[in-house]
């Protein structure tokens, strides 16, 4: 093989990855793979990251309150059968571990609520960020716009 045509192979060879590293950014137009247009992009408003924020907060309040009303009667219980009873070591234990769940749901509850209520937060300045980024690349444009049409 001489160099020409080896080179020429490596050109095509280098021009079919290029042709195909192209269509990153675009949605295949057979049919096949990418996202449906007609079911839009994936979009979250401000308005359900703060739905999700609420139900995560409201779940807390009803957890921290309504989840702790068989502790005191649980333990009284325990340790009024722990004497007599191996059962109240179980049942101490039971108490116990319900504790320990009730306050790691419950600060999940509470990170889910102030992580929705940050997200809200963050994207509300980034849209205004981004808006004000446009307008001001939109009064350069006009001040081009301009300058061209009185030359």
């Amino acid at each position: 093989m001489t160099f020409d045509e080896e080179w020429n192979q490596l050109v095509t060879a280098a021009a079919e990855r290029k042709a195909t590293s192209m269509r990153l950014n675009r949605l295949d137009g057979g049919g096949g793979g990418g996202v449906s247009t007609s079911s839009g992009e994936l979009a979250v408003t401000q308005k359900d990251l703060a739905a999700v924020g609420d139900a995560a907060f409201d779940l807390h309040e009803r957890l921290r309150k309504d989840g702790d009303h068989a502790r005191e009667s649980s333990t009284r219980a325990a340790a009024g059968l722990k004497g007599d009873f191996e059962i109240g070591d179980a049942l101490d234990h039971v108490a116990t571990r319900w504790q320990e769940q009730l306050r790691t749901l419950t600060d999940a509850c509470a990170h889910i609520s102030n992580h929705m209520e940050y997200s809200n937060s963050a994207h509300a300045n980034d849209e205004q960020h981004i808006g004000s980024l446009f307008n001001s690349v939109s009064a350069l444009d006009e001040g081009f716009d301009e300058r061209t049409r009185l030359a």
